[in-house]
């Protein structure tokens, strides 16, 4: 049969704004040959739509709008996903759904039937869990209809545990011969073999072809990556959509030739970590109706890479740079940030933060009497450089982008309304070891982040000759201990008895524990790990559990 794959970058709330995207497609794809389109889950609404749902006119203008779309399909099916009302008394008030539109109606409706509540995901607060996945009898074939999580079951998958049911055993025991997968699956690193292993093992256990498509597109702090496919029993990948970008494309699942994978279906970390925070950046602006990005520029490796991040995503006119030197900032800082500028082709101005801070200091100065200096005056430059930076914001109307990296934000090496200040954390689920290897992968060309941006010791610059290490381990020992401690849940003396010094784990896991305020009012964060300090992480600030 051949397949529409419709990877469309929805909205989410926009109900006129997608109907027109899935007609688009839709169209597009019926002229192309397409015998059957399939859309992403919750197309018709976008996904995740979390507590609009409970508001009264939500799910009706979305069933509204699926009439719409219902009536401009002809001969060709296509499958779209929407929220479907519970009309029992009991359970969940609504249904993740998927309709099959034919001629004009909806035909079928097939209903999601496992409702993940792990990491990000909360769909147990809204949906109602169907018994048994739906399958349609098409063109002398029979289709079964999964969306998203219902083919995430058996041994490649941890979380199959959680299920009751096995959708794919069901699909299997009544014989079908193509199933599809409507998803809004958000992207990781390390997620894409898993996905490729979790839908090769569903096409053998279903004994058909499976096809997949993915939403793609940010939403929020989540980004959804794309890479539709096809799959064969036995793992053959018959044909594989691009990765972090729209496309619509026709893929026979028969027997014949296999079809082309695109060229960003597979690519290296760098380039997917890369092109997801682009993604993630340009919809996060773009979705909430800014067109411009403001940067401070502190001449070191985090700012730096931000500002790329936001010149490859909103086009290099559209960023400001700003520098915001004080008295202790050293004169590479400065050099190196107007270096970046001008590779990047970005505006760029300074505002020294001296006079800010002084008039800062004399006012306290009768409060403070009699007080050594300490991380007090040292956080005032940093606040002072949030002020004008939002000041910057709420003139030119630009999305003022914070730069903190993962490693930073979980020992809260930061600064509550300075460095914190902004609308979205772009790198903040990326740790720093990885901030170096993005920037090495960025001037794999030619130089974009300064060298010596790179290759210099990393310093918050709040005191005479500060580094990093001051106050933190080496990078590299920091990363290692937060991915055991914050990502895979490892206690203090498991960490240690990796081999990992008992001092630096303690102090580290402390640091941890006592900063979870700080970033419940960070701004927030584009993920891109398994776990990201955000809404799949919910750790209570009030709490004396030592680890």
């Amino acid at each position: 049969m051949k397949v529409g794959l419709a990877q469309i970058n929805t909205i989410v709330g926009d109900m006129e704004g997608n109907r027109a995207l899935i007609l688009d497609a839709y169209r597009r794809l019926v002229a192309d040959g397409a015998e059957l389109v399939v859309f992403p889950e919750l197309a018709v609404c976008g996904y995740p739509p979390r507590d609009l749902l409970f508001k009264r006119r939500f799910v009706p203008d979305n069933l509204a709008s699926l009439e719409a779309i219902a009536a401009e399909v002809g001969e060709i099916p296509a499958v779209v996903g929407f929220v479907d009302n519970n009309p029992a008394k009991r359970g969940r008030r609504f249904f993740n759904a998927a309709a099959w539109c034919h001629n004009g109606r909806v035909r079928h409706t097939a209903r999601k039937c496992l409702l993940p509540t792990y990491d990000v995901f909360d769909e147990d607060r809204y949906f109602e869990a169907a018994a048994k996945p739906v399958v349609v009898d098409f063109s002398g074939a029979r289709v079964g209809i999964t969306v998203c999580e219902d083919i995430w079951t058996g041994p490649v998958v941890e979380t199959s545990r959680h299920y009751r049911s096995d959708p794919l055993a069901q699909l299997a025991e009544r014989g079908v011969d193509l199933v599809i997968n409507l998803s809004a699956s958000p992207w990781h690193y390390g997620k894409d073999s898993t996905r490729l292993q979790t839908v090769g093992q569903a096409a053998g256990r279903a004994g058909c072809p499976v096809v997949y498509v993915n939403a793609v597109g940010g939403n929020d702090e989540l980004i959804f990556d794309g890479h539709s496919l096809v799959m064969r029993p036995g793992g053959e990948l018959v044909g594989a959509l691009a990765g972090f970008a729209p496309e619509v494309r026709v893929i026979d699942t028969g027997d014949g030739g296999g079809e082309a994978v695109a060229d960003t279906f597979e690519q290296s970390e760098c380039a997917d970590i890369h092109d997801a925070l682009v993604l993630g950046l340009r919809d996060y602006a773009r979705k909430s109706g800014f067109r411009r990005a403001l940067v401070g520029l502190s001449g070191g490796i985090d700012s730096a890479i931000t500002a790329a991040l936001a010149a490859g995503a909103l086009g290099a006119e559209q960023v400001t740079g700003i520098s915001l030197p004080s008295p202790i900032s050293s004169e590479h800082s400065r050099d190196d940030a107007a270096a970046l500028a001008r590779n990047l082709g970005i505006a760029y101005h300074t505002l020294p933060i001296g006079s800010v801070v002084e008039a800062a200091e004399n006012t306290l100065q009768s409060l403070f009497e009699g007080r050594d200096r300490d991380v007090t005056e040292e956080n005032i430059q940093a606040r002072a450089r949030g002020l004008l930076l939002m000041a910057v914001s709420n003139k030119f109307g630009a999305l003022l982008l914070t730069t903190g990296n993962k490693s930073e934000i979980a020992v809260g090496y930061c600064t509550l309304y300075g460095d914190m200040a902004g609308g979205l954390a772009v790198i903040s689920d990326l740790p720093k070891t990885k901030v170096f290897e993005l920037a090495r992968w960025m001037n794999r060309e030619r130089e974009i982040i300064p060298w010596n941006t790179i290759e210099k010791p990393p310093s918050a610059e709040l005191r005479p000759d500060q580094k990093d290490e001051d106050s933190l381990p080496p990078y590299p020992v920091l990363d290692r201990i937060l991915k055991l401690y914050v990502e895979e849940g490892h206690s203090s003396a498991e960490i240690i008895a990796e081999g990992i010094d008992e001092a630096a784990v303690r102090d580290i896991i402390r640091k941890v524990d006592l900063n979870e305020y700080k970033r419940k009012q960070a701004a927030p964060g584009l993920k891109i790990s398994p776990l990201a300090f955000g809404v799949g992480r919910r750790i209570p600030i009030v709490q004396r559990y030592v680890s």
